[in-house]
């Protein structure tokens, strides 16, 4: 993008914290209004005592080209294209940095903060990049975005980090475009509505999985150039897949070129070491009370949704930035004793910017990983919400896996972490999200925490994930999970997809497809995730058969009848009370024999009878069997069906 040259109400307004657009002025820019091809470079660092543009193109001299000060604390330069490429070899981009001599009299040598490219790792130096080279294909899917109602749509996420999904045979990463030419048949094939890539910032840190951001406004050159990132994002558009960003406002890492210290003061982070240092990442919290800062942040977050059309921005640690944790040692951080004060600074910042976002931006989903009790974190600011439009619903992650890693004889011990979750199910607008996070730290894979052997795992695993897709939320799974992952998730490594070829897993895998596309397909289990017009318990409180029944309705009032046994043992004639006559027809089951299943199931209708059941006036006597979860279609407009029985597949 071409050079902006800052107005006065630019820079009051990025001092105050309000601009969304700082990248357009600081970093490095094509001039347009100058005959000659310039870059201008603009950075700040307003307690710099001297500020140089080095590179190949001065030798990295920083006596070559200092920079001027402005009256904001700003530093400024023009080159020309000629004197950048003076002293390139081949066809690479020139590469820059920043060398300041800070307040304390010390020469850092910085990457520029607003760099949109930079060299590969353990290299660390920005690259000049034009910003407007792309063209994009993608503008029937961003007008469809924005008339979309997200809260009363599927959202099916599947989250996946670039460097491990899938590699070269010799362990090299694949490209973004490569990335797109094998990720996308895939994800259409598997029926999910988006994906949600780990932080594709650039980060000097491969073990950090881009959660230490060095690159607020750069992809990282691990899979390619900037363009073909693009290119990734609009080929899923053209395909119809969303593409959602991990971002990382709450902290960042002490790297030298990056942000720590970069004037010689605490510039981005706040200068009390209490309040700013996290031991247990060895990273260091920015300081929302700057404007300055809240506007890099802000510019940040804009800037992946204009320049990149991302489609959400999923806003990791967010309760970092809604608390100062004041932790004597780490030992109190690791033991989860810690002290909580409400950051009044960084609950302000997250309500602008999403207010600036669902502005400036229509139908972009802004998503909190907030692992605390903070209220109302996707109410409206107009009603002192934080504003942002999803939740993960980390309590019923948590009380989920609590409940199927015991042993099916202990589970009727602990059947409130299955109906504990709907007490608060509707106070928030939740994502149910089994993410990365339960894939690493010795935790396992999600197939490795159900008890039994492996076929009672799949048989487990395979129930379970038919209850996430009929519980309230919207959904997310990480990658590896849809075919069941045996070990841990390596970073280093990729997908264990050899575990397709194995008949269970496979059977897994295409249990997961059905229910991708069966929720899809079924208004019943996305159009009212918020409220109990579209929730009904039938049975919440058999924990002695490990046995819940729900209904999902619509809004045009078709229902779907899930029930769940985490159980073992066969229901073969098991009665649930229902709220109006009709039938039921088994549509789905976790248990068929395409899956890996024992292919029990029940017949094609199934007729409700006018019998009282469990205080409802109506009841029906349905097959669940072990270890499964089957839906139903229940049509009220019938009153004539089969008698109450069941059947195997082929039997």
């Amino acid at each position: 993008m071409f050079y902006r040259a800052p107005t006065a109400e630019f820079r009051k307004s990025f001092h105050q914290g309000a601009n969304r657009h700082a990248y357009k002025t600081y970093g490095a820019h094509l001039c347009a209004e100058t005959e000659k091809d310039y870059w201008h470079f603009c950075v700040w660092a307003p307690n710099a005592k001297k500020v140089s543009l080095i590179g190949q193109f001065n030798l990295w001299d920083s006596s070559r080209h200092p920079m001027f000060r402005t009256s904001d604390g700003s530093w400024e330069i023009r080159l020309t294209n000629d004197e950048l490429y003076s002293l390139q070899s081949g066809n690479q981009l020139p590469a820059y940095q920043y060398a300041v001599l800070g307040a304390d009299d010390k020469w850092r040598i910085k990457a520029d903060p607003f760099a949109f490219s930079s060299q590969l790792r353990p290299a660390n130096a920005s690259l000049l990049y034009d910003a407007q080279r792309y063209q994009w294909h993608d503008s029937d899917w961003l007008l469809a975005r924005s008339r979309k109602d997200l809260r009363h749509s599927p959202v099916n996420v599947y989250e996946l980090h670039a460097g491990s999904w899938k590699r070269h045979t010799d362990g090299s990463f694949l490209t973004y475009s490569e990335l797109a030419d094998q990720l996308i048949p895939y994800v259409r094939d598997m029926g999910y509505t988006h994906i949600e890539l780990l932080p594709i910032m650039e980060h000097p840190l491969d073990r950090s999985w881009g959660y230490q951001s060095t690159g607020y406004f750069c992809a990282t050159s691990r899979h390619g150039s900037p363009d073909e990132l693009k290119e990734l994002i609009d080929r899923c558009h053209q395909a119809k897949i969303g593409v959602i960003l991990d971002w990382v406002p709450a902290h960042f890492p002490r790297d030298e070129f990056g942000l720590f210290r970069f004037d010689g003061t605490d510039l981005y982070n706040h200068p009390d070491a209490a309040v700013s240092e996290l031991p247990l990442w060895g990273t260091l919290r920015f300081d929302f009370s700057r404007g300055a800062v809240r506007s890099f942040l802000l510019s940040s977050a804009c800037f992946w949704l204009e320049e990149y059309h991302a489609d959400g921005i999923r806003v990791d640690a967010v309760s970092t930035i809604l608390y100062d944790k004041i932790c004597a040692d780490s030992d109190e951080v690791l033991s989860g004793k810690q002290l909580l004060y409400p950051n009044q600074d960084g609950a302000d910042f997250l309500r602008f910017m999403n207010q600036t976002i669902h502005r400036d931006f229509p139908g972009v989903m802004m998503i909190a990983e907030e692992s605390s009790a903070f209220p109302n974190v996707t109410g409206s600011v107009e009603e002192g919400g934080l504003g942002f439009d999803f939740k993960w619903n980390m309590g019923w992650m948590n009380d989920t896996l609590a409940y199927v890693k015991q042993l099916p004889a202990q589970r009727k011990d602990h059947h409130n972490l299955l109906t504990f979750g709907l007490t608060y199910a509707f106070d928030e607008h939740f994502i149910l999200a089994l993410s990365h996070d339960e894939s690493v730290y010795a935790k396992g894979s999600l197939l490795s925490r159900q008890p039994g052997n492996l076929s009672l795992k799949h048989s487990g695993l395979r129930a379970m994930y038919g209850y996430m897709m009929a519980h309230p939320g919207k959904k997310l799974l990480f990658m590896g999970g849809e075919f069941g992952q045996t070990a841990e998730w390596d970073y280093a490594g990729q997908l264990h997809w050899f575990l397709s070829d194995d008949p269970l897993h496979r059977s897994l895998q295409a249990c997961v497809r059905q229910l991708n596309h069966l929720y899809r397909e079924q208004p019943s289990l996305y159009e009212d995730d918020d409220s109990w017009h579209g929730f009904q318990w039938l049975e919440a409180n058999d924990a002695e058969n490990s046995v819940l029944c729900f209904l999902r309705t619509g809004r045009n009032g078709s229902s779907l009848l899930c029930a769940v046994n985490f159980a073992p043992l066969a229901h073969p004639k098991y009665c649930i009370g229902l709220p109006k006559a009709g039938t039921l027809k088994e549509v789905f089951s976790t248990d068929s024999l395409a899956y890996g299943g024992s292919g029990m199931h029940n017949r094609e209708q199934i007729l409700i009878q006018h019998t009282e059941w469990n205080g409802f006036p109506f009841r029906a006597s349905i097959c669940i069997p072990p270890l499964s979860c089957i839906y139903f279609t229940f049509d009220q407009s019938t009153a004539n069906g089969s008698s109450d029985t069941f059947t195997t597949e082929g039997g």
